[in-house]
């Protein structure tokens, strides 16, 4: 009997370097597939990826830093090991391919799985590569882009893919969200979102201006791990510090969305048509990948944007009463807004790569077959 086809996914650091990969993970187990994750032994990845089921490989990792610091002589060791890792574990599982979805967790997981002879896909999420997929373009054998004008220097191949759908994001109920989140359905509702680790500066400038905000929004805001304050609880708003399967059903309870701009969540916006303010991390925490992302919305008519330092609570009043005013127009533009069929390219090229009968199609298949039946 032949064996499965086997693949490592690696990816983490933050959310947006996991979730993409659940769907994959999810249609390759349908197929068949053995399905296996590398990643950090306490970053996020861990926690999403034990949701599924899914096994679970810990490996060191060194943070891939932009500044001077003394931890980043610790690093280099903790790369190097977590290279050697990253080896003994592919000499050890022997996938026929590795998927990466970036963050610094994966750079060990590819290199290493490289030194030991595995075809690696990668997938940058932003405009322009992160400082991961640069150091591993010329490992992998194409890496795959949302963007369709990224260009990534040394890579032998490029494609844009665009990125997977979390299951169920576009068929949340709207009754749901409103009744999950305690509100009364009276108003527009306003999702403010600060991304998988929240934001500091977006929750303390929505919370300055709550009062004013819930005269004409209820307002649902995700905060992020931690970031709860008890003593704002009132009609109208509802806090929540990290939603997971809910989120369909309070994204569908959305008028119009607050939201960081990192690629992943404004793709998922973007594709549910929502009229959205975008709040791009500064370059003072990051290399200014958000604010690229941001700008390209914003130039495709497809979202407005305020930069983190111009944000206080006049400018956030100001921008949503303009999204509010050009709400019809956003959702013209949002609805003529198309992406390539992420989830059958990247199953296809997987499926090349590791030497496997196309999966993508049959899938795809299926979800017309499943949206025929539903009618």
């Amino acid at each position: 009997m032949t064996a499965p086809a086997r693949i490592l996914f690696t990816g983490g650091g933050t959310a947006g370097h996991v979730t993409p990969n659940l769907a994959l993970m999810a249609r390759l187990s349908e197929a068949g597939w053995d399905v296996h994750y590398a990643g950090s032994k306490a970053g996020i990845e861990r926690d999403i990826v034990a949701a599924t089921g899914v096994p679970y490989h810990a490996l060191p990792t060194g943070k891939l830093r932009r500044y001077l610091s003394l931890e980043n002589l610790l690093d280099v060791f903790r790369v190097l090991a977590g290279i050697v890792a990253g080896w003994r574990l592919a000499r050890r599982l022997r996938p026929d391919v590795v998927f990466s979805k970036g963050g610094f967790v994966s750079v060990p997981v590819v290199v290493g799985a490289r030194l030991a002879g595995i075809p690696v896909l990668a997938h940058e999420s932003d405009c322009s590569p992160g400082l991961a997929t640069r150091l591993v373009a010329r490992y992998v054998a194409a890496v795959c882009t949302n963007f369709p004008d990224t260009r990534i220097p040394g890579a032998a191949r490029v494609v844009h893919t665009g990125t997977p759908l979390r299951a169920g994001l576009l068929q949340g109920s709207r009754a749901a969200g409103i009744d999950h989140a305690g509100l009364a359905g009276t108003r527009p509702v306003l999702l403010v979102v600060g991304g998988s680790l929240g934001s500091a500066a977006l929750n303390a400038c929505v919370r300055a201006a709550l009062p004013d905000l819930l005269e004409r929004f209820e307002v649902i805001h995700i905060g992020g791990r931690g970031n709860l304050d008890q003593e704002l609880a009132q009609p109208g708003y509802a806090q929540f510090e990290f939603v997971a399967d809910p989120y369909a059903d309070l994204l569908a309870a959305a008028d119009v969305v607050v939201s960081r701009a990192g690629a992943n969540g404004l793709l998922e916006l973007l594709q549910a048509g929502k009229p959205t303010l975008l709040v791009p991390l500064g370059t003072a925490a990051s290399r200014g990948d958000q604010i690229e992302n941001a700008q390209w919305a914003v130039t495709q008519g497809l979202a407005r944007q305020v930069l983190e330092a111009e944000l206080d609570t006049p400018r956030l009043l100001e921008e949503l009463d303009a999204v509010l005013a050009q709400r019809q127009d956003l959702l013209l533009r949002l609805a003529a807004f198309s992406v390539p069929d992420s989830e059958r390219l990247l199953l296809d090229l997987l499926a090349e790569l590791a030497g496997q009968p196309a999966v993508g199609a049959a899938f795809q298949e299926a979800r017309r077959s499943s949206a025929h039946d539903s009618k």
